[in-house]
């Protein structure tokens, strides 16, 4: 899957380039007030039908609020996982795939999407297969979706330091933004008052540790919200 991450991530360091001087953290009480009201243009059923009929006249606007108005609907949960998500878990290591291997992914992957629509490794599995098999219409659908929501999540911020911090919606969200980068993680600690904090393992020894911020104040509200006993 090498030719899949390298496209990734080139959109991700596009995308970052892009926002760099124009981050904004998003607001989310306006969010949550749009998203759940009927009669705004952010309706949460609304954008999340637009996005399911591919439309390509969603601007970067929609895309921020549909990726962080899910933290909003009753069936979010950032810790969910999905029961398909791992069952062809062994095929995502290979370096080829069969035409049957590649079918089972899609099968798997699509499952996953339904049971959770921003499971970012599971479109870049789902793409992957796709470009594979040739269907390349359906793999630029989900090129489209995975790109505007890659944008939406480093249009939060640069990542540098808390203040910049980068807002997720899942946890695994931290790791997919950062593999995608072609970087590993070398270590992880939270930061009070609601930051995920994580360096990286420098690419050589000339190089220094590099720590990038995630904010998940708001992952953790509703998590906590949802599901008090936790």
């Amino acid at each position: 899957m090498k030719k899949l991450i390298t496209i990734i991530f080139t959109v991700l360091l596009i995308a970052i380039g892009l926002n760099a001087t124009s981050s904004k953290a998003p607001d989310m009480e306006r969010i949550k007030t749009e998203t759940t009201n009927p009669d705004s243009k952010y309706y949460y059923p609304v954008l999340m039908e637009r996005y399911e009929r591919n439309e390509t006249t969603m601007t970067a606007e929609d895309y921020r609020y549909l990726y962080y108005g899910y933290m909003f609907q009753e069936d979010y949960n950032p810790y969910r996982h999905s029961e398909y998500e791992n069952i062809v878990q062994d095929l995502y290591y290979q370096a080829s795939h069969t035409r049957a291997e590649c079918d089972s992914i899609i099968e798997y992957a699509e499952l996953s999407l339904k049971d959770n629509p921003f499971d970012l490794r599971q479109m870049s599995y789902l793409i992957y297969a796709l470009r594979t098999l040739k269907k390349t219409h359906r793999a630029n659908i989900w090129q489209y979706r995975l790109n505007h929501i890659i944008e939406a999540i480093v249009s939060s911020g640069t990542g540098l330091d808390a203040e910049n911090a980068w807002y997720v919606i899942n946890p695994k969200h931290e790791y997919d933004i950062l593999n995608f980068s072609g970087l590993v993680a070398e270590s992880q600690q939270y930061m009070e008052p609601y930051y995920d904090c994580i360096t990286i393992k420098p690419r050589s020894e000339a190089d220094t540790a590099t720590t990038y911020y995630f904010n998940i104040r708001h992952l953790l509200e509703e998590y906590y919200r949802k599901f008090p006993e936790e």
